[in-house]
């Protein structure tokens, strides 16, 4: 793969919908024109997270701001000092410099278009950025750590705030026990501990998607046909981008990245279409400390002392009268990783007990090599050699190829950690009960030997080779929702896997959806990219099938509803009549989903709790025979639909005059459903959840949604990217793939020369750098 040929020339043709098409002769230049051709749509998007790997939010936003770091919105000073604290730039140059000539090509590219872009703008910027003093050049070092921050977000930067919080105990602590041993999982820690993951994402994950694969045993094609539809942010630098990117004789490859990226992460080529769906793979560990008696801040290991490193950072802070000063905070490590505190869970820093944690990806940066692997694949089998660095940082991959091969590969980063391990190597009692409960997995720190296992069979020391990882090659089909590999298809019967790979509880609705509307889309006939796309955009509300039938027949028999409770009875019994269908002209969707928020969490709310030998039928039904339960029930439809009328909307409204965009105010209704239903289509209200005087603002879902098949040319594709590509509301693209995905439209895309011609607006750019 070539990097630089000098100063190459980069070709952008944009076609229907302002999709890039460039052209240049090696990475460096490609990627340079990819930056120059994302900054014309989202310059400020990125200036913005420029800010946020400068560590400069409070210095430029203030205190009381908030950003967003990797996915999780956080206040300013957090992000600030995560950022300060997380990144060693000389230890990650070092990384660059010993990583692929490909990769260290694409950042020299990226920083210096994104550079030639303001240098050619400068004074010209959209209004949100015009002028600002945040907005600044571009270095190799904030790409790095940009790079840095996509690799993390699934454990370190979630926990960033954990890691703030952490400060050693005074030298006179008695606490003794870090997490009471007598903590049971249904106590308040375990309670605490979910929580916490929730809110950091990393319990029932703010990243989520759907992908299918059909192979040659049931396409009417008899090649290989794809449906991915990853439910990523619609905001900040996690958006999807589409973009078409050649080098003459090495690759031709067209698709959609998140971030700051160089390289098609989901996408095809003309032999091979892909998608991803973030894995139940665990991406770090904690380790409890036992630490030195009378010395908090001294840790034994197989009896040896070990002193933590202090680490004082510091951040700008601009006040409400302009005027800056400069702040200091202190975090702690260990050769583990940075320690840190979660109170509402248990895990506290005390005289004889801390926590700390170790990152899986810190520094991964195989992620280029592995989708430039993707980009010349020729089959699913290439595809998966391509995934043997393990570059796919914490995503399973699923993929058809023009034969008619499937493939589902979870070769994503994970601990070596066994099962066998974990029982040797138990915390104290209350902390082991997190694993199961909110899926932290927290290993004995004091003993050498209960550290990450090293197989020379790994190309990453210390985390799981790619042969003990799930993988599967079929001729019918395969998905994933974001529960395991477990489910990939009913009949894969799997060898023993670590419990970080995952295990065989369904905790995705979505996950028995797709058990069921996979099977009778099998059943109507030979599948299609037509079946397929009506197949996900029917919107079924699987948890509203399951649960309004118990809800309506109890409101039939209550004796004294309130009128709060009684409308809310008669709303929802006009969205099950119409078919418990997310469309946006569903009448009373909204109240089900506002009901169901809250309704979901009652302990014990289930008629018929999760069932292993029935995992798509149960959990279902609601426990109205227990009264205490019923109480709330009753209790939770009043209080949603008192949230409903307090927002101003009817109860019977159609959901398209409820559910909008959150970065638009233009009346386009949108179709979809909410993780907790179990809707394929979701959509998600994670910043700001809830119905309000500005309706259910979406800011997450469905985003870039592509089908693919093949022909004798090359790649069928038809897709959208839900929310457009412009983030600039001045654009021609801020709205117009949204109109297009509420009106169920699946645009062809433009792959082949004549086709591009075709659909080209405007005239080619041609960039020299």
């Amino acid at each position: 793969m070539s990097g630089s040929s000098g100063g190459g020339t980069a070709t952008i043709v944009r076609t229907t919908h302002g999709i890039p098409h460039i052209t240049a002769p090696d990475m460096e230049t490609l990627a340079f024109g990819v930056a120059y051709a994302h900054a014309q749509d989202n310059v400020c998007q990125t200036a913005d997270h420029m800010v946020t790997v400068r560590g400069e939010r409070s210095l430029h936003f203030g205190e009381s701001g908030r950003g967003i770091l990797g996915v999780r919105g956080l206040p300013n000073p957090q992000i600030d000092i995560f950022i300060a604290a997380h990144m060693d730039d000389a230890a990650l140059a070092r990384l660059w410099a010993a990583s692929s000539a490909a990769n260290q090509a694409q950042a020299r590219g990226y920083v210096a278009g994104y550079n030639r872009y303001l240098q050619d703008h400068a004074g010209k910027l959209p209004a949100a950025c015009n002028g600002k003093p945040w907005v600044q050049p571009m270095t190799l070092a904030h790409f790095y750590r940009a790079t840095e921050v996509v690799q993390v977000q699934a454990g370190a930067g979630a926990l960033a705030d954990a890691i703030a919080a952490a400060t050693p105990p005074k030298a006179n602590a008695t606490q003794t026990s870090a997490l009471p041993a007598q903590a049971a999982p249904e106590g308040e820690h375990i309670a605490g501990a979910q929580a916490l993951m929730r809110e950091a994402g990393l319990l029932d994950s703010p990243l989520g998607s759907n992908a299918w694969a059909f192979g040659k045993d049931v396409t009417a094609n008899g090649k290989g046909m794809l449906l991915g539809n990853p439910h990523f942010p619609w905001v900040g630098t996690s958006r999807f981008y589409q973009m078409h990117l050649t080098i003459p004789g090495q690759f031709d490859v067209m698709g959609a990245s998140i971030g700051l990226s160089g390289v098609v992460q989901i996408g095809f080529n003309k032999d091979v279409a892909w998608s991803h769906t973030v894995s139940t793979g665990k991406r770090f560990t904690l380790h409890e400390l036992t630490l030195e008696p009378g010395q908090p801040t001294q840790y034994l290991v197989d009896g040896q002392p070990r002193a933590m490193h202090p680490k004082t950072v510091t951040y700008r802070v601009k006040g409400a009268d302009g005027q800056v000063a400069t702040k200091t905070h202190t975090v702690w490590t260990t050769h583990f990783g940075p320690v840190l505190v979660m109170p509402r869970a248990g895990l506290n820093w005390t005289g004889q007990v801390a926590y700390t944690l170790k990152d899986a990806n810190t520094g991964g940066l195989r992620s280029t090599e592995t989708y430039l692997g993707f980009a010349q694949a020729r089959s699913v089998a290439d595809m998966e050699k391509a995934l043997g660095n393990l570059g796919t940082s914490w995503v399973n991959t699923v993929a058809a190829d023009r034969n008619g091969q499937v493939l589902y590969a979870d070769k994503s980063v994970v601990p070596d950690v066994d099962a066998a391990q974990l029982q040797r190597c138990a915390p104290s009692k209350g902390a082991a009960a997190l694993l199961g409960a909110a899926g932290l997995v927290v290993l004995n720190g004091s003993r050498s030997d209960c550290d990450w296992r090293q197989d020379a069979a790994s190309p990453v020391p210390g985390l799981t080779p790619p042969t003990r990882m799930p993988h599967v090659m079929r001729t019918d089909w395969v998905h994933n929702s974001n529960d395991s590999f477990f489910y990939t298809h009913p009949a894969v019967k799997w060898p023993a896997m670590s419990p970080l790979v995952g295990d065989d509880v369904v905790r995705r609705p979505r996950t028995r959806s797709e058990l069921i509307e996979i099977p009778e889309l099998l059943g109507k006939g030979k599948v299609t990219l037509a079946s397929m796309q009506a197949q996900l955009f029917e919107n079924r509300n699987l948890m509203a099938r399951h649960i309004l039938p118990d809800l309506l027949a109890g409101c039939t028999t209550l004796s004294a509803p309130t009128t709060d409770v009684r409308d809310g009875c008669a709303a929802l019994k006009t969205f099950a009549d119409s078919g418990y269908r997310n469309e946006v002209t569903a009448r009373g969707a909204h109240l089900f989903r506002e009901f169901w928020r809250t309704a979901s969490q009652i302990p014990g709310v289930y008629r018929e709790p999760f069932n292993k030998a029935r995992p798509v039928d149960t959990p279902t039904g609601l426990k109205l025979a227990d009264a205490a339960t019923a109480t709330k029930v009753w209790e939770a439809l009043g209080a949603a639909v008192k949230k409903v009328r307090d927002a101003g909307f009817a109860l019977d409204a159609q959901l398209g005059d409820v559910q909008r965009a959150i970065f638009t105010d233009a009346a386009i209704p949108l179709h979809g459903g909410d993780e907790i239903e179990g809707t394929l289509n979701n959509l998600g209200d994670r910043g700001q959840p809830g119905i309000g005087k500005r309706g259910i603002r979406i800011d997450y879902g469905t985003s870039y949604v592509q089908t693919v098949t093949f022909d004798d040319r090359g790649p069928v594709a038809q897709a959208t990217l839900t929310f457009g590509q412009s983030t600039n509301p001045a654009s021609p693209h801020a709205t117009d793939q949204l109109k297009n995905y509420s009106a169920k439209q699946w645009p062809s895309l433009p792959f082949h020369a004549a086709d591009i011609q075709r659909q080209r607006i405007g005239e080619p750019l041609v960039l020299t750098r």
